[in-house]
C-alpha cells in the first residue's frame, strides 16, 4: 500500500523535486524551497513548526501521538558556483551561479513523500506511534542539524531514518569524516603597492603565508586527514595593498578529536602568519560536526527493505542518455545498468562529512543511498546537477522514498527491532557525552556570504 501510495505521487512529487532544483537556493537562503515543502505537508495533515532552532529556514512536521516516534530528515540546500542544466554537455544556466550539485532536492522532497505515506497509515490505525519530518537547512558547510541537535529536537525521537543521492544503491553502513571549518580574516593596512610599498601590510600576504605553513603541516599529520581551503577574498586590485583577505577552511577526520586537533594547529598558523606578516587575524567558526555512528541493526532491516524495492531501471531514451552523460567522465566507468543493481551491505572507506553524524550521537540513525545519478557520476559535479534535473533523479529519489517508508513502517510495527536498535546504540556510543564540535555560536546564517 506504501509503495503504491508513492508511486502514485510520482508526478506530484516530481513536481516538487524540479521546483526546488531550479530554485538553487544555498544554505540558510532556501526560503521557497523550504516554504514548498512544508507547505505540502500542511496540505497533508501536518503540523508544522518554523523556523526552529534559531535557523528560518528550518522545521519540524508532526502527525500522530504517543510512541514510537520515527523521524525522517529532509535536506534542500544547493552549491554555489556550479550551474548547470539537464543536457550531457557541460551548459551553466545563463544568470544562474548554483545548483543542486549534490542532490539535495531530491533528499527533501523523498523524505517528505515517505512522511506522508507514514501519516496516511497512521491516519487509517494501521500503524500507531508519530511521525516526525525534520526540515534539515545548510547541510553543505552550515551545520543545520548541529544546531537542531543541540536545541534538543531530536531528544523524544525513537530512531531517525535519512538517505542521500547517489549514483549506486546501497545502505549507508560506514562512517562519516569528522569536519571542523572556519573563515580566518586577515586585517592589514592599504598602501600604494608601487610608490609606497614599505607602508602598507598585506592581509594577502597572511593568507598565502598561513596556507604555505598548512601545505608544509601536511606532511605531519594523521594520513587520513582531509584539509581544504578557498580564498574567499584576496583584494581588490593588484596595485592596492590589501588591507583585508579572507580564507575559508576545512578539517576533516575520521576521529572528531584528531579532527579538532588538527584544527588548533591550523590556528597557530594563521596566528603565525599574522605575526610574521605584521598583520590581525580573528576567524569565526563556521561549522562542525561529528563522524557518522553506524547502528547495525537498522542497517539489516533497512538493507532488506532497499531489496524489497530493487533499483532503478532506465528507458531505452534514459539509457541512451546515460551513455552519453558516462562520456564526459574519467576513470573506470561503472556499467550503465549498475542503476538497478542493490548493492550487498558492506563497509566502504570513509569520505564525506554530513551533519547527520551528530543526530547519530543522539538517537539510533539509519541511511540510504539511491541511484538519482548516472552510474560513475561524481557528487558536486555539473553531471550530478543534470541528472537531478531529469526522470533519472526522480526514478532514484522514489526508491529511496519507498525504502524509508518500508523501514518505517518495520519500526513502527515491530518494538523488538527499535529495542535491539538502542541497545546497539548505547554500546556504540559508550561513555561518551555529546557536544558540539562547533561550539555555542548561534547558526552562521550568512556563511555563504
Amino acid at each position: 500500500e506504501a509503495a503504491t501510495s508513492i508511486q502514485s505521487g510520482y508526478d506530484a512529487y516530481k513536481k516538487i523535486a524540479l521546483n526546488i532544483w531550479d530554485y538553487a537556493e544555498l544554505g540558510y537562503k532556501e526560503y521557497k524551497s523550504c516554504e514548498l515543502l512544508q507547505n505540502t505537508l500542511k496540505e497533508n495533515g501536518f503540523t508544522v513548526e518554523a523556523g526552529v532552532a534559531g535557523m528560518p529556514t528550518a522545521f519540524v512536521a508532526t502527525y500522530g501521538s504517543g510512541s514510537p516516534v520515527i523521524g525522517i530528515l529532509a535536506e534542500y540546500d544547493a552549491l554555489p558556483g556550479i550551474s548547470q542544466d539537464k543536457s550531457t554537455i557541460k551548459t551553466p544556466i545563463v544568470n544562474k551561479n548554483n545548483g543542486h550539485a549534490c542532490g539535495h532536492h531530491l533528499f527533501g522532497t523523498g523524505s517528505v513523500a515517505s512522511g506522508i505515506v507514514i501519516k496516511k497509515l497512521l491516519e487509517s490505525g494501521k500503524i500507531k506511534g508519530t511521525i516526525k519530518v525534520f526540515g534539515c537547512p545548510a547541510e553543505e558547510g552550515g551545520s543545520g542539524k548541529v544546531y537542531m541537535v543541540r536545541d534538543g529536537l531530536f531528544n523524544n525521537v525513537d530512531i531517525v531514518l535519512h538517505w542521500h543521492a547517489w549514483d549506486k544503491n546501497l545502505v549507508t553502513n560506514t562512517s562519516a569524516l569528522a569536519n571542523k571549518s572556519a573563515k580566518f580574516r586577515f586585517y592589514g593596512i592599504a598602501s600604494h603597492a608601487s610608490v609606497s610599498p614599505e607602508k602598507g601590510r598585506s592581509a594577502l600576504d597572511a593568507v598565502e603565508a598561513m596556507n604555505n605553513m598548512v601545505n608544509m603541516m601536511r606532511e605531519h599529520i594523521p594520513q587520513e586527514t582531509r584539509i581544504h581551503y578557498v580564498i574567499t577574498n584576496g583584494g581588490k586590485a593588484p596595485n592596492v595593498v590589501p588591507e583585508f583577505a579572507e580564507v575559508y577552511y576545512y578539517v576533516r577526520h575520521p576521529d572528531k578529536a584528531m579532527a579538532v586537533s588538527v584544527f588548533d594547529r591550523i590556528v597557530k598558523a594563521a596566528e603565525g602568519a599574522a605575526l610574521g606578516t605584521e598583520t590581525k587575524m580573528d576567524y569565526e567558526i563556521i561549522g562542525g560536526t561529528h563522524d557518522l555512528l553506524i547502528n547495525k541493526t537498522l542497517a539489516v532491516n533497512m538493507q532488506s527493505n532497499l531489496e524489497k524495492v530493487g533499483g532503478v531501471t532506465y528507458t531505452a531514451q534514459e539509457l541512451e542518455y546515460a551513455k552519453k552523460m558516462q562520456t564526459s567522465f574519467s576513470g573506470k566507468i561503472p556499467a550503465v545498468d549498475n542503476a538497478g543493481v542493490i548493492t550487498p551491505l558492506h563497509i566502504e572507506k570513509d569520505q564525506g562529512s554530513t551533519d547527520v553524524g551528530d543526530v547519530s550521537y543522539v538517537v539510533p540513525t539509519v541511511g540510504v543511498l539511491t541511484a538519482t545519478w548516472v552510474p560513475g557520476t561524481s557528487a558536486h559535479s555539473w553531471q550530478a546537477v543534470a541528472c537531478g534535473g531529469t526522470d533519472i533523479g526522480i526514478k532514484g529519489m522514489i526508491v529511496a522514498s519507498k525504502t524509508l517508508a518500508f523501514t518505517a513502517i518495520d519500526l513502527f510495527t515491530n518494538p523488538a527491532l527499535i529495542k535491539k536498535a538502542k541497545e546497539e546504540f548505547i554500546q556504540s556510543k559508550g561513555d561518551y557525552q555529546y557536544k558540539a564540535l562547533l561550539g555555542d555560536r548561534k547558526p552562521a546564517l550568512n556563511y555563504r556570504d
